[in-house]
């Protein structure tokens, strides 16, 4: 990688003592050499940035990520996967164990880290809770984690057996592993296409209520008390789960969430056109939802924002509403939905790239001299157009392909990689 200078760009990292200031970032050979107010270039080879407008933060990371390897390559695979995610200023994701076989030993881990091997984006595997994500027996949890596994989650299948789940986070607690729960009671949810409300009894579909999700979140804020372990919850999206989890925090339960990004702007009046791209799971809420979502990250409740990256092949979104399959392309979408929710230059910065790293124990970069460079450059004013040109992901099974969006991100850098988005 040349040197780059990045020159008048807005600093937002937490940490650093020039926090919310214009600055200029010398890099060279992927490390920070100089964060100044004004940095001159002395070389002549060095490849300046004018950065004026931009926002200059920690790469983003996604705790939420769908990628089909290893035996769903169709829907993407780490290749196509990877380079959405530096599109969309992620420098960071987790994978999910959405796959066939899904990520349940330690072969499925190694064969994530070594496929990853020499990317710009970092990818971290999460382990599935049971074996196969059947929901029976716990899978070998330790192992996985010695091997780089960083969390646990059985993917879109929440896990139904209440004593299994307690056994997984009194397991996991022994060996400072986390656990992260999808909080759906299929009892209720099973066989649903929507929310439950006005609009799905005007359509006639069944909808999943509100309660599906809320009694999954309260019969694991017991467990996990009762345990005396850390949980995660993915994905939440009822105004129940962010009030339940408000009170676990206040009581000292150690608890954290995020929501999809998706959920902070799509309600279910969405569906009503049938477009298949709407159809997500949890599914797209009411208003009221997404205004308590949107309180909870402000007030602190919410940890993180995810994109719940799910690529589709065509024949399994161009179909009616009701045989189509749950997923939405988020990774180059995040920003612009994030911009559009209305949330600040820190608070996009807090919920995409500090939060997601603290959940899970991994430094977050700090932007210091010194340091490996490992960073998002983006403004939050510029628009582009998301379409077939500008994809890169293998799916397109996303309801804003095709429109002109606000908030684009310019530059990625990570593992003395840059990735410049024209």
């Amino acid at each position: 990688m040349n040197s780059i200078l990045i020159t008048s760009a807005k600093l937002i990292s937490p940490s650093h003592k020039l926090n919310g200031q214009q600055v200029d970032i010398l890099i060279k050979d992927g490390v920070i050499v100089d964060v100044d107010t004004k940095i001159n270039a002395t070389d002549n080879t060095i490849q300046i940035i004018d950065a004026k407008g931009s926002i200059v933060s920690p790469g983003f990371f996604d705790l939420n990520t769908n990628i089909g390897e290893p035996g769903l390559e169709t829907k993407e695979d780490i290749r196509s996967g990877t380079a959405a995610a530096a599109a969309g200023g992620f420098t960071a994701v987790s994978v999910h164990p959405n796959t066939n076989p899904p990520i349940y030993t330690r072969s499925e881990v190694s064969l994530i880290i070594n496929t990853a091997k020499g990317n710009l984006v970092d990818v971290f595997p999460i382990g599935s809770i049971s074996k196969k994500r059947e929901g029976n027996e716990l899978a070998e949890l330790y192992d996985m984690k010695l091997n780089g596994a960083i969390a646990f989650c059985d993917g879109t299948r929440s896990l139904q057996q209440a004593g299994l789940m307690g056994r997984a986070l009194l397991y996991s607690k022994g060996f400072d592993g986390l656990i992260i729960s999808f909080a759906q009671d299929e009892s209720i949810a099973g066989g649903t296409q929507m929310n439950e409300g006005i609009v799905s009894t005007y359509l006639g579909m069944k909808g999943s209520p509100n309660l599906a999700e809320a009694l999954m979140v309260s019969r694991d804020l017991f467990l996990a008390e009762y345990n005396e372990a850390p949980i995660h919850f993915t994905t939440i999206s009822t105004a129940e789960s962010v009030d339940l989890i408000k009170k676990a925090k206040a009581k000292g339960i150690k608890v954290t969430c995020d929501v999809a990004a998706h959920n902070l702007v799509f309600s279910d009046e969405e569906v009503k056109g049938f477009d298949a791209n709407y159809k997500v799971n949890p599914p797209l809420r009411t208003s009221k939802d997404i205004k308590a979502l949107l309180k909870g990250l402000k007030d602190g409740v919410v940890d993180a924002v995810v994109t719940q990256h799910t690529p589709q092949e065509i024949e399994f979104k161009n179909v009616e509403f009701h045989i189509a399959k749950n997923g939405i392309t988020g990774l180059q979408t995040a920003l612009p939905l994030l911009i559009k929710a209305g949330l600040t230059d820190e608070q996009i910065v807090d919920k995409l790239a500090v939060g997601p790293r603290q959940i899970v124990g991994i430094e977050v970069p700090t932007l210091e001299t010194g340091t490996k460079a490992n960073l998002v450059l983006f403004n939050i004013h510029e628009k582009w157009t998301f379409d077939v040109h500008t994809n890169k992901s293998k799916g397109a099974n996303n309801p804003l392909f095709g429109q002109e969006l606000t908030g684009k991100v310019n530059l990625v850098i990570n593992n003395n990689q840059v990735i410049i988005n024209n």
